[in-house]
């Protein structure tokens, strides 16, 4: 009988890698498919932000889940108008997670060291983005 070539013990030690990486995509997608399929504008079925509902502010998060819903649709204008900062944080993920999948299929470790620099820089990002969303002006960042 010919060797026939089959999957090597690297293979299955790259699956074995994978797991992790695939399991939170796995998470991720589930957790977007039931907001794509739970409407987050019909009340009554996700819970009220309670700085907006005691404060009247809208939170960084306000409209992230009309944002992924929106996004599941494939209605990218009005994810950006619901929450532009979230869908900036899709895509984000969404290229952190392809580097992670290709370094543990590679074996190598996913290192995400930032510098207080860049962890300054994204609090600032996200207090302007908070502040800005509750000024008049900024009413197009309303959700």
């Amino acid at each position: 009988m010919p060797d026939v070539p089959g999957p090597g013990p690297s293979s299955g030690a790259a699956i074995q890698r994978l797991l992790v990486p695939g399991g939170v995509l796995v998470s991720v997608a589930a957790a977007f498919a039931y907001v794509g399929v739970v409407d987050p504008n019909e009340p009554g079925h996700y819970p009220v932000c309670p700085l907006l509902r005691f404060t009247g502010i809208y939170c960084p998060g306000c409209g992230g889940l009309r944002s992924a819903h929106a996004f599941v649709h494939g209605d990218f204008a009005a994810a950006v108008q619901d929450n532009a900062l979230a869908v900036a944080g899709y895509v984000l993920f969404a290229v952190l997670w392809v580097v992670w999948a290709v370094r543990a299929a590679r074996g190598r470790p996913l290192r995400i060291d930032p510098r207080p620099a860049h962890l300054w820089a994204l609090g600032v990002l996200v207090l302007a983005f908070t502040v800005v969303r509750n000024l008049p002006f900024g009413g197009w960042l309303h959700p």
